[in-house]
């Protein structure tokens, strides 16, 4: 058994995942997009290219998401945060960095903790919550 994070955007998963692609050094399989699903008929026509499904690989791990289901309302990213943890303070200081960007939050800057070498919290410029850990 595997346990994955599931994001869902409201209307810029594909800008997310792209963002994550090169900033953390994953690798997208592939975008399933609302209007190429048997569904398609039933979707309004403006979100024809909305993402239904994502999947991407980072270091033996996957993140799956979405933009947000036609019709429902959005309710946010919250209550979690995924956790990036790295042995390598430069590592560490580069993640938080390229997270950063057009950052919505910094909660807690990167800095020394008495548990880890490193450690900040973020809310990122698409809503998800990060963690960045070195210990």
């Amino acid at each position: 058994m595997e346990l994955n994070a599931y994001l869902t955007f409201n209307n810029n998963c594909e800008a997310a995942f792209r963002f994550y692609e090169q900033r953390l050094g994953g690798k997208i399989e592939a975008f399933h997009r609302f209007g190429d699903s048997p569904m398609a008929d039933q979707c309004p026509p403006e979100t024809a290219q909305l993402i239904m499904h994502v999947s991407m690989y980072i270091n033996g791990r996957t993140l799956m998401g979405s933009d947000n289901m036609p019709g429902h309302p959005y309710a946010g990213i919250k209550g979690f945060s995924l956790s990036l943890n790295t042995k390598d303070v430069a590592e560490a200081e580069r993640l938080f960095a390229a997270l950063s960007e057009q950052v919505i939050k910094i909660i807690m800057p990167l800095e020394k903790t008495f548990w880890a070498q490193r450690f900040g919290m973020l809310i990122d410029q698409f809503g998800t919550p990060w963690m960045v850990n070195c210990e």
